[in-house]
């Protein structure tokens, strides 16, 4: 026990001395405002400058664009939001308000390209807080923003431990087994990063958790109550609602349903997943007034992501027109196989920044490789599993030139974060297997350190590159003299 914790220190220690720098925007900020009052305008009054915002992307920004929008406009347009300084986001779309595109820079309106079930469903909390304070993320974005992200990540990860340290006593053998996983889930995985962002991830990995223990429950403990019934086709229909790939999962784990309790499946599973898809898609069509997601747009010619809008005086291409330039990354990897070398075990790779996954991988070929005398219906639990990972990194790779880029600027390969809780009651068997000798047990402290590590160096930010991309263009550019 004792080097497992040694182990989550000194990968602690690791994590946050490779991305120590000296990042101080409160300072700045002072300074350059000090300099202002020195150097006030033509009307006397300083031109003072705000560098401090807790909503550190274009990608959150995106969705708290729209979570402003709903509350203190009544609209999805996010127009009067984005004008605002430090809330500009290049993940917008521009159409008509019922779907039709509006190229120009006075036609139509803006709005965020993310789905809106979750800005719509955090927009709720915001409103309580709005009419409780009268304050609003415009004026008070740091405090109200905490707020939300506590109640939005912070809450729904202790109830994810909670769950899952319900299924390491009931599936583990070992305490150093038991002990590994449950630390490699508080500790040793990117999702910890993204506790301070306002994205899909944590909504996804929260439901998968309790998709997989209410599927335990069915699968392994012989439960037959429709109420776990329901409960798995909410989690495991919401998991897909926030990573559309995850459909992949949902739909293995329907059928397993259906073979094993086709009534309980049919009345109970079934309309809870209609729920979320009746949700989903009416917020879609709210916002879009159609029920395609707005990504559909994104490779069509003339369509929502290819526009023109008004910031201030000024006439702006939309990011994503073909003509504008693009960062490296966002114009993708054009070679296929590197791309899914760097996504398996390269500098975004899923398990070179997180080994621990590697016990994962072994536990599931375990699971699936059992008896059926001995595992149940477990063992095709773990083959759905198994399957549905297979399926969408081969989705995620086989992705066009454009979407082959890491999920953009951000720490690890962040598409794939909502299979966690799967992949962490799949390291079970094999982190009980490292229990049995010394040296086993420093392999997977050695693991669990290099995990650790690389989840702790995105120290207050995960919109930033992974610190073995970050050595690996020093590398190259060493050897090649730049």
């Amino acid at each position: 026990m004792y080097l497992l914790v040694t182990a989550v220190a000194v990968g602690t220690s690791a994590g946050r001395l490779g991305a120590v720098n000296s990042v101080d925007m409160i300072r700045l900020e002072r300074h350059l405002n000090e300099e202002a009052r020195k150097q006030a305008g033509p009307d006397g009054a300083p031109r003072l400058r705000s560098l401090q915002r807790p909503f550190l992307s274009g990608n959150d920004r995106s969705r708290w664009c729209t979570v402003r929008a709903l509350v203190e406009h009544g609209t999805y347009a996010i127009d009067d939001v984005v004008s605002q300084p430090g809330w500009d986001t290049i993940d917008m779309v521009k159409h008509d308000g019922r779907g039709k595109p509006a190229a120009g820079p006075d036609e139509g309106h803006l709005y965020s390209s993310k789905p809106p079930l979750l800005p719509t469903i955090m927009a709720g909390g915001y409103w309580l807080l709005h009419r409780a304070t009268g304050k609003t993320l415009g004026s008070h974005p740091h405090e109200l923003g905490r707020i939300l992200l506590f109640c939005w990540n912070v809450v729904p990860f202790a109830v994810y431990l909670a769950i899952l340290a319900r299924i390491v006593e009931r599936y583990g053998t070992t305490d150093f087994g038991r002990l590994l996983v449950f630390t490699a889930a508080a500790l040793g995985t990117l999702l910890s990063a993204y506790a301070v962002a306002f994205t899909n991830h944590w909504p996804a990995a929260f439901a998968a958790m309790v998709a997989v223990d209410a599927l335990l429950r069915i699968v392994c403990e012989g439960e037959r109550r429709r109420r776990w019934f329901f409960v798995t086709g909410l989690a495991a229909a919401f998991m897909a609602a926030c990573e559309l790939p995850a459909l992949a999962f949902c739909g293995l784990g329907g059928l397993l349903l259906l073979a094993l309790a086709p009534r309980q499946t049919l009345v109970a599973a079934l309309p809870a997943a209609v729920l979320v898809a009746v949700a989903a898609c009416g917020t879609n069509y709210a916002a879009h007034g159609t029920i395609r997601p707005a990504y559909t747009e994104r490779h069509v010619a003339g369509g929502w992501y290819d526009y023109q809008f008004r910031r201030g005086d000024r006439v702006v291409d939309s990011y994503w027109k073909p003509t504008v330039p693009k960062s490296a990354i966002d114009q993708g990897e054009p070679s296929q196989a590197a791309y899914a070398f760097h996504v398996l075990v390269g500098h975004h790779g899923i398990f070179s920044l997180t080994p621990v996954w590697l016990l994962s991988l072994a536990g599931l070929t375990l699971l699936v490789a059992r008896r059926p005398e001995t595992a149940g219906q477990g063992r095709w639990l773990a083959a759905a599993i198994l399957a549905s990972t297979g399926i969408c990194l081969a989705f995620y790779i086989a992705r066009p030139l454009e979407d082959r880029n890491y999920g953009g600027t951000a720490t690890g390969f962040r598409w794939a974060l909502w299979f966690a809780p799967l992949w962490l009651y799949a390291m079970l068997p094999a982190a009980d297997a490292l229990a049995a000798t010394r040296p086993r047990r420093l392999l997977a402290a050695a693991l669990l350190a290099v995990s650790v590590a690389s989840a702790s160096y995105p120290t207050w930010n995960p919109w930033t590159l992974p610190w073995l991309q970050v050595f690996w263009t020093y590398c190259t550019s060493t050897i090649s003299g730049s």
